[in-house]
């Protein structure tokens, strides 16, 4: 049985793996998305990622698609209490930005849309800059202590923001954020290591990476002459094109088949090794595609395997 991890300061336990809902209500459809939430909490899951504006780009879409298909799928289970839900606020078309008044009314619709009279994580998903840290973590306080949110957290933030936003919460005794979600991953580092993995450890906060595949680069289906049938297919093949992403497939197959595991396997487990990292986002189409997922909670790797990725990703 894999092991659950705190979640930074929370009391929080989570699966080292958290079930990205992206997908769901787009690239997977309602039954589809019930199919891989219960092959994820079968296999020892508890960690649902989304988001209020999920999946709003995609035509005939209103956004929070994902969110009503995770309201169901838990109303149908039974499991509530059972699954941590992350969602986010301040992309979705109606609930624009983070001033106080949207973060609430955005709440109350995340709410409704999933069912549920609380939600355990809530993200402000972008940080809007124009809008005073006061008034962002005021808002959130508020949420907090009417029992509509359990924890906050903060997504896609620079670290003087995050350290900012920290320090008032702190300073004036209100709800403070527990977790930080930066895109980050074996070919894109620059965004979390430095100074944001510096406040992130420095005020005990546990790092939650999306994009922790690369848009799929990371599962090695990606190769110099093939064609990949994805809705994210020109964004992942990118990175073959660089001496980087090369070198990272290269060492990723070496230590797979080292390990007879998945490449998507060992980036992950790369990254849940990363200092602060407590459970990389990944999402699945399909429930073929999720033992690769779910594996990187019980593989783990030897320093010099850690340090070869590392080496090779630099």
């Amino acid at each position: 049985m894999t092991s659950l991890r705190k979640l930074g300061t929370s009391d929080l336990e989570v699966f080292p793996l958290s079930l990205g809902g992206n997908v769901f209500g787009w690239t997977a459809d309602e039954a589809a998305s019930f199919a891989v939430l219960d092959a994820y909490t079968a296999a020892g899951g508890n960690f649902v990622d989304t988001a209020d504006s999920y999946s709003a780009w995609i035509e005939g879409n209103s956004g929070g698609e994902s969110e009503t298909i995770i309201g169901k799928w838990v109303k149908a289970r039974g499991n509530r209490s059972d699954v941590v839900i992350a969602t986010k606020v301040s992309q979705h078309p109606e609930y624009q930005g983070l001033s106080a008044d949207n973060i609430k009314a955005a709440a109350d619709a995340s709410l409704r849309r999933l069912g549920t009279d609380y939600i355990d994580l809530y993200y402000t998903h972008f940080d809007k800059p124009d809008v005073p840290v006061e008034e962002i973590i005021g808002a959130l306080d508020e949420l907090v202590r009417a029992g509509k949110v359990r924890y906050i957290a903060a997504s896609n933030i620079s670290p003087e923001r995050l350290e900012a936003s920290l320090s008032h919460s702190e300073r004036v005794g209100l709800a403070r954020y527990v977790a930080v979600q930066p895109h980050y991953n074996l070919v894109s580092r620059d965004t979390y290591e430095g100074e944001l993995q510096d406040v992130a450890a420095r005020f005990g906060l546990a790092a939650v990476p999306y994009f922790s595949l690369a848009s799929g680069f990371l599962t090695g289906k990606y190769r110099p002459g093939t064609t990949v049938d994805s809705a994210r297919a020109e964004g992942a093949a990118k990175h073959l094109e660089t001496e980087r992403g090369r070198q990272v497939l290269t060492a990723l197959d070496e230590i797979a088949q080292s390990h007879d595991t998945q490449i998507a396997t060992v980036a992950l487990a790369w990254l849940a090794a990363q200092p602060t990292v407590a459970a990389p986002i990944a999402s699945a189409r399909t429930v073929e595609q999720l033992p690769a997922l779910v594996g990187a909670g019980d593989l783990v790797l030897t320093d010099a395997e850690v340090t070869r990725l590392t080496e090779a990703s630099a």
